[in-house]
């Protein structure tokens, strides 16, 4: 019994969302901004692999390491640098990355921050679209 209600307790705990609409990034915009060369955002893979180019990959940020490391990374930024994080492992209401990664960006004061908008996974919302990826 006690293990059931840790596990309903970890999963509701990953279900509350903490970023806003307005900080969700279309990936066609993303890509818009990539071609353009214009207010290209820090892109920031926070899951299992760097699919977007031009993003650096700092491990699944589930991991006490990984978080570390993409703390690090952000230390050396301005807090109103452009930065855009996505995971996508899976959907947000699984994802067990986008959470720690907005919360982050919340706790070092990241102004201009958003969640590349990948509601289901990497795959769907952006490889079968034919967004480019990186080799």
């Amino acid at each position: 019994m006690l293990a059931l209600v840790f596990i309903v307790t970890v999963c509701h705990a990953q279900n509350p969302v903490n970023w806003t609409n307005d900080q969700l990034m279309q990936p066609a915009d993303l890509v818009k901004m990539s071609k353009e060369k214009k207010d290209v955002p820090v892109i920031s893979s926070v899951g299992p692999a760097a699919t977007v180019p031009d993003s650096k990959s700092v491990g699944m940020v589930r991991e006490e390491a990984n978080l570390a490391k993409f703390k690090e990374e952000l230390k050396k930024l301005p807090k109103d640098t452009k930065i855009v994080v996505y995971c996508g492992c899976c959907p947000y209401e699984h994802c067990p990355n986008v959470r720690p990664a907005i919360q982050t960006l919340k706790e070092m004061k990241f102004t201009n921050y958003y969640l590349l908008d990948l509601p289901h996974n990497i795959r769907a919302d952006w490889i079968d679209k034919g967004y480019p990826v990186s080799n």
